[in-house]
Formats: C-alpha cells, sequence, structure tokens
C-alpha cells in the first residue's frame, strides 16, 4: 500500500496547495470561480476529448459494465435515501444526500489520477462512469427536486435536462471526440499536440481549484457528513465491486477502474446543484470537505487492491 500510497500524495498535495492558498486569501474565492471555469471550459475538455477521439466507442461502452455501475451505485442511493427519510428529512434532502453517497469526483479527480495511476486503458471506463453519472444521476436529481416541487413532470422539466446536457463541456467534449473517433480518421498532429498540451492543464489546474474550493466550505452537520462520506469512500465501491465481480460479467480490469471510480471522495457539482436549489447546501459542503480529507487513505487503499487484479 505505501508505493500506492506514494503515488497518489502528490494529487492529494496539490489539493492541499490549493487548499493552502484558499486558505491564506493568496487565491481569492473569484479567483477560483475563474480557475475553475478554466479547467471544465477548456483543460479538462481538451483531455476528454484527445482520450474520446482515439478511442472506439466499443472500448468505451459495455452492457454488463453499465448494468453493475448502476446495479452497485443504485443500492447505495436507495440505502442514503432511506437512512435520511427514516430521520424525517423531506424528498428533496434526501435525494440531495443519496447524490453524495454516489457521486464522485471523476472529472476534476478521476479522470487524470486513475488514467495516471492505472495506465491508458482505464479511459474508456472513467469515461464511461462520467458519462452516467453526468446523465443519469444529474437528471435524476433534476426529476425528483422538480417534480416535488411543481406536483408533476411537464415538457419544461425535460427542455431543462436536455440544456443542461447541451450546455455541458464535457458531455459536449466527449460525443464531439467519439463522433471524430467514428470517422475513423487520425486526429492530425499539430491538433493532437494542442490537445495534449492544453489539457495538460486539466491535472494541475482541477487538483488545485479542488483545493481552493474546500478552502471556502465549512463543516456543519459532522454526524450526517461523515455518514454520507462513508457511503461514499467505503460503501460504495464495496457495492460496486460486489456487483462487477459476483454478479455481472465485467472484465476485471475494467473492474478494477470501476471499484476505484466509485471510491473518489463527494464531487463539487453535488455542491452547485444543492446551492441552485436551495437544498442542504452545508450539509454537502461538510461531505465534500470530510470526504476529500480522508480519502487520501481509503483511494489508496481501494487502488492497491484493484492493481491487484
Amino acid at each position: 500500500m505505501l508505493p500506492v500510497l506514494l503515488e497518489t500524495l502528490p494529487f492529494f498535495a496539490l489539493i492541499g496547495t490549493g487548499y493552502m492558498a484558499g486558505r491564506m486569501r493568496m487565491f481569492t474565492p473569484e479567483a477560483t470561480a475563474w480557475l475553475t471555469k478554466f479547467v471544465f471550459y477548456f483543460a479538462l475538455s481538451a483531455m476528454l476529448f484527445r482520450f474520446a477521439a482515439n478511442l472506439s466507442l466499443a472500448e468505451i461502452w459495455s452492457l454488463p459494465f453499465v448494468a453493475a455501475y448502476l446495479a452497485g451505485s443504485g443500492a447505495v442511493y436507495l440505502l442514503a435515501t432511506l437512512v435520511a427519510r427514516m430521520r424525517g428529512v423531506g424528498t428533496e434532502v434526501a435525494a440531495m444526500e443519496a447524490q453524495c453517497a454516489v457521486i464522485g469526483n471523476t472529472g476534476f479527480l478521476g479522470v487524470p489520477m486513475l488514467v495516471l495511476l492505472l495506465g491508458a486503458g482505464a479511459a474508456g471506463p472513467v469515461l464511461m462512469i462520467l458519462s452516467i453519472d453526468l446523465i443519469f444521476f444529474s437528471s435524476l436529481i433534476t426529476l425528483i427536486i422538480t417534480g416535488k416541487r411543481e406536483g408533476h413532470m411537464s415538457l419544461r422539466v425535460g427542455k431543462v435536462l436536455a440544456l443542461g446536457l447541451l450546455r455541458n463541456p464535457m458531455i459536449v467534449s466527449m460525443v464531439a471526440g467519439l463522433g471524430w473517433s467514428a470517422t475513423g480518421a487520425p486526429v492530425p498532429d499539430p491538433v493532437n499536440e494542442f490537445l495534449a498540451l492544453l489539457g495538460g492543464a486539466a491535472t494541475p489546474g482541477a487538483l488545485f481549484a479542488i483545493g481552493a474550493s474546500l478552502a471556502g466550505k465549512s463543516a456543519e452537520r459532522i454526524e450526517i457528513a461523515a455518514w454520507l462520506s462513508f457511503c461514499k469512500l467505503v460503501l460504495h465501491p464495496l457495492s460496486v465491486a460486489v456487483a462487477a465481480l459476483a454478479i455481472f460479467p465485467v472484465e476485471r480490469q475494467a473492474a478494477g477502474v470501476m471499484i476505484a471510480a466509485a471510491a473518489l471522495p463527494v464531487a463539487g457539482n453535488v455542491y452547485i446543484l444543492a446551492q441552485h436549489y436551495g437544498v442542504a447546501p452545508q450539509r454537502v459542503s461538510a461531505s465534500i470537505l470530510i470526504s476529500t480529507a480522508v480519502s487520501i487513505l481509503t483511494i489508496t487503499g481501494v487502488i492497491a487492491w484493484v492493481t491487484t487484479f
């Protein structure tokens, strides 16, 4: 486990650097917002397009893989929802807690870290997981909250979902990359070099932005945040592992990437959703803070385990 810890430590050291810069006000919340936009719209999008353009749809899409990830994630999602409802919280808060329990920081942390640590073969499975999180679970939380508030489903909700997907640069860049790949034409060398150069900024930029954004987050409702962090860092990878290794015929290397991705800490975009809808933002903030800090050890252990197969 120590060799893996030494490999993951630089990633979390970058997060720590961003956190210290934010705490010392050397990097203001406004600067963090602009850095996040650069990474989101340019650097990470370039990285995702380059990955997708050099892969085929067959290398990304696998029905057993999708079924295993949805089954494992769905079980934890339902458990988190049930526990929340047993505590007496409303539907909207329960849905947001369930979102914390299954949505990891795949885009900003998982894509750069897992591809580097687990090899180029991890790119396809990571992109598939990112797509499921963005398309399925992000749509699910929107449907639950909007349906609860309006009392019914309408065409307006479908329009909101469609526009949200079309405006998400990660979805657009992956679809565009796969579209290029489908033509069979190689990416021209100057374009590939440009994408590699711009995409190279995604890893340090994203990790620094994660840390800087954590500096402004508070750790209220510790007991609930600790439970949600336990769901995300322990129960989620465990449930996905059972689904991928014991129930569905997922190829072993892809299963390992899936399990490692499930062990990622709570994603920052869950906080954006919580703020947007006004649903438990402090609870989500604390979950992101605690899960990111604890994941230094937990994700190291998970990666050390999955590399054995």
